[in-house]
């Protein structure tokens, strides 16, 4: 009998939990996505050095554990992959930031391969000032839903978006201690990513990159190609998972349509998709 999520989880919560955003932890993020723009390291500019648009995910992560742990059975941890990435920034996090994260189911799905569960991260500061707001899908392989999908009011999700030509490409190099690395300088930790035995308990075909991993090196390129280099000017970035990153490994970048929205998507070096449906929103 396959494994179960109820859809009675809907609606849990736990928080808000605190968190101190420092120099180190936000320089550690920068350097584990292999970044070299001085500003991400700059510890004398005003505000300290700049946060990564995805740098959330890292503060995002303890609540996230909570959350999961309240809402489902931790033998089907293993089980779960990244599925959908929907990020609005208020602000960038800045170092000295006293941040307090609540976390909430807000929907469950059935998907051809398993079952879809969608948390909410909601972020604010010490003013009660909102700082970012995620969506975070996951989907957990081979398990199966018991109850009708349900969805928090307002919460529903959105449709793909039409594909647009191509307008640039770069490949990413993603080398054999990339998940190794990340762990580290984001502080989350996820044993499918870092631990052989435990990935191939999973019946995943190795280590894999994580997606959020995955997302914030195809970010960075949308921020130099289309942002000026500028990774403040990012007030959104929303993706589809498509496909595993291992490693070592190369994907390839592309950027689509260019306005507000700045549509791209990856594939893997033999072409296979990666990331869809994303864009970066400034």
């Amino acid at each position: 009998m396959a494994p179960v999520i109820d859809a009675g989880i809907v609606g849990l919560a736990v928080g808000p939990m605190a968190s101190v955003v420092d120099a180190r932890w936000l320089m550690a993020y920068a350097a584990a996505l292999g970044e070299t723009d001085p500003r991400y390291y700059d510890t004398t500019a005003p505000g300290g050095p700049l946060a990564h648009p995805l740098f959330p995910v890292c503060y995002e992560w303890p609540v996230a554990l909570a959350l999961r742990a309240k809402a489902i059975d931790d033998s089907l941890a293993p089980l779960s992959v990244h599925a959908t990435h929907a990020l609005v920034l208020h602000r960038p996090p800045r170092a000295g930031d006293g941040l307090r994260t609540t976390a909430r189911v807000t929907r469950v799905q059935r998907r051809r391969h398993g079952t879809l569960v969608v948390m909410q991260y909601t972020t604010m500061d010490r003013a009660g000032r909102l700082v970012s707001v995620t969506d975070y899908g996951s989907l957990y392989r081979g398990v199966d839903l018991h109850g009708a999908e349900t969805a928090v009011p307002g919460t529903a999700s959105r449709g793909g978006t039409p594909i647009e030509p191509v307008r640039w490409e770069e490949a990413v190099a993603v080398s054999a201690l990339a998940a190794h690395v990340y762990t580290e300088g984001a502080r989350i930790y996820n044993p499918i990513h870092t631990d052989i035995a435990v990935a191939r308990a999973a019946g995943l075909p190795g280590l894999i990159l994580h997606g959020t991993a995955t997302l914030a090196l195809a970010v960075s390129r949308v921020v130099a190609r289309d942002l000026g280099g500028d990774p403040a000017r990012v007030r959104g970035v929303a993706a589809r998972f498509a496909g595993m990153v291992t490693m070592p490994s190369t994907f390839v970048v592309r950027g689509r349509r260019r306005d507000d929205r700045l549509e791209f998507d990856a594939v893997s070096a033999a072409g296979a998709p990666v990331l869809t449906e994303a864009a970066v929103t400034a």
